[in-house]
This record gives structure tokens, C-alpha cells and sequence, in this order.
């Protein structure tokens, strides 16, 4: 009745692709913001002389469990190549990734780890371009993630002694660990078409704590399981597992399946954004001019690299 031939039409799948797209960016930046956190909890569960590896094994069995309770039906994947990859799945975004960050900072400056580690998005970008001719970055989204990196070395060493020192081991297994996250986005974007997201983040998961047995066998002492009835602990393992683990892994997925593992990846730069804002508001640390000035660059140089690729694409 109120219908008129010249109004515009949006088709219902092109308004539900937007929908899916915009879902994926949320869920990216939501994993991006619990992973900037779990550097707080981490550092709680540690004060309670529970080992990194312990960690580790404890938040990813708990979501490993619950994701087995909800996603059952299919246990092993469709052939032998693909069990494999999802064993690179396990190593590259779990056990390996997270035992070098951790042993890492054990070896080297905290502020090297942070600096190194968030590399991984522009490791990606290069990666990416190297594999997939036909998804090659803009020159604009190589010009925003350095000038991102820029803002990364300002929040980090606005947060430290101002300096940055080099220490060849934990340098290089910092590296080694935002190298590994990188090839875990690719693998991702590969075996993403086949399998559920729930189906590779359970898959994923089951990996990484087979994989990160070994490690810990090789620890001379472990905490004692009576730690996990300190409130604290449980609350801390509680928030890595359900929501930087379970959710952070699914969402962040699920947002390389959709947006692809460039646009995904490119969230993290702001994990040192989250982890100085969790410093200054639950630690009550100081943020000095350096880390207000870090995190304009980095918000500055995603929004340019994106908006200046927007702007020439159209020409």
C-alpha cells in the first residue's frame, strides 16, 4: 500500500552477509579484549607459584571439556591429511605458541616479548601475500600495521624502563611464538571451509594439551592441586578458560572463516591497548604520555590502512 517503485531493495542475503561480516569484526575485537586481560590472570595464577604450562593445560582442558560436551556428534575429522593439519592447529595456536611466549619472558625483557609477540598480525599480512596471490594486502594495510607497530613499541615501552634490550634466546622464541600464531591464521583459513567452528576449536584444543604433556613432564616441580580451591585461582582459571579460551578461540575462528585471517589478525594489535587499560584501572599503574601516544597510532594506523584501501579501491 505504501510501497513505492523507486525505494530502494536490500537483498535478504546480501543483509545477511553484512550481518555476518559485522558479527565477526565484533567477535574479533571481543577475543582481542580477553586476550589483552588474560595477561592479568595469568599474572595472578603465577603469584600462587602455579607454572605457565600449568596454565595453560588447566583453561584449555576446561574448555576442551565443555566444548565436548556440546559439539560430539563427529569425533575424528574427514581423512589423515586433516587430523594432521588440526595436530598444526594444536601446536601452532596452542602448546607451542604459548609455551615460547611463556619461556620467553623468562629469557628476555617483558617489553621484548610484548613488542616481538605483537608482530603477529603483520607477519601475517606478508604471509598471506606470499601464499595467496589473489589476497595480497593493499600497500595502505602494510603503510596502517607499521605505523600500528610503531604505536605497539610505544605502549610497551611506555610501560617499561623505556629501553629495550637484546637477549638472543627470548627474543628469538618470542618471535618463534608470533610466527607460530601467524601459520596457525593460515592453516585456520584453510581447514575453516570443511569443519564447523566448534568442531576446530575442539579439535584445536584436544591438540594443544596432548602436545603440551610432554613439556610439562620435563618440570622438575608442579603446584599442588589443593592451589585450585583458592578462590582467586578458581576465578582466574574460570575467566582464561571459558572466555579466553573457549570463546576467544571460537570467535576469533569464526572471524578468519568470515573476514579472513589479514582483517582478523589485524584486532590484535590492540591486546597491548587492553593489557595497559587492565594495568591502569585493576593494577592501578601509572600510563605515562608514551602509552596514550601508543595507543593513537595504533587505533590511527588500522583506521588509515583501512579507510585509504576503501578510498583507492573505488578509483
Amino acid at each position: 500500500m505504501f510501497s513505492s517503485d523507486n525505494a530502494p531493495s536490500v537483498s535478504p542475503r546480501s543483509a545477511t552477509s553484512k550481518s555476518k561480516v559485522l558479527l565477526a569484526h565484533v567477535g574479533a575485537l571481543f577475543a582481542t579484549l580477553v586476550w589483552g586481560l588474560s595477561f592479568v590472570s595469568t599474572k595472578v595464577l603465577t603469584d600462587y607459584e602455579l607454572h605457565p604450562i600449568e596454565i595453560y593445560l588447566y583453561r584449555f582442558a576446561l574448555a576442551y571439556l565443555i566444548l565436548l560436551m556440546i559439539c560430539n556428534k563427529k569425533i575424528f575429522s574427514y581423512s589423515l591429511r586433516d587430523e594432521l593439519l588440526f595436530v598444526v592447529l594444536g601446536l601452532t595456536g596452542g602448546s607451542l605458541y604459548f609455551i615460547a611466549e611463556n619461556i620467553a619472558v623468562t629469557r628476555t625483557l617483558v617489553a621484548n616479548v610484548s613488542l616481538l609477540t605483537s608482530l603477529t598480525p603483520i607477519i601475517t599480512v606478508f604471509l598471506v601475500g606470499c601464499i595467496y596471490k589473489s589476497e595480497r594486502p593493499s600497500k595502505w594495510i602494510v603503510v596502517g600495521s607499521m605505523i600500528a607497530i610503531v604505536g605497539v613499541a610505544f605502549v610497551v615501552l611506555g610501560g617499561s624502563s623505556g629501553s629495550i634490550e637484546v637477549h638472543p634466546l627470548g627474543d628469538m622464541l618470542a618471535l618463534a611464538a608470533a610466527f607460530s600464531f601467524s601459520i596457525y591464521s593460515l592453516v585456520l583459513k584453510k581447514i575453516n571451509a570443511n569443519y564447523s567452528t566448534l568442531f576446530i576449536t575442539r579439535k584445536t584444543f584436544f591438540y594443544g594439551i596432548l602436545t603440551a604433556l610432554p613439556f610439562l613432564a620435563l618440570e622438575p616441580s608442579h603446584a599442588p592441586l589443593g592451589v585450585l580451591c583458592n578462590a582467586k585461582v578458581l576465578v582466574n582459571i574460570l575467566f582464561l578458560g571459558l572466555f579466553c579460551s573457549l570463546m576467544g578461540f571460537a570467535l576469533m575462528a569464526q572471524a578468519v572463516k568470515v573476514i579472513g585471517p589479514v582483517k582478523a589478525n589485524s584486532y590484535l594489535y590492540g591486546q597491548p591497548i587492553v593489557t595497559l587499560l587492565a594495568g591502569l584501572f585493576i593494577l592501578h599503574q601509572s600510563v605515562g604520555w608514551t602509552g596514550w601516544t601508543g595507543c593513537a597510532l595504533i587505533i590511527g594506523g588500522l583506521w588509515l590502512g583501512e579507510e585509504l584501501t576503501r578510498r583507492f579501491s573505488k578509483k
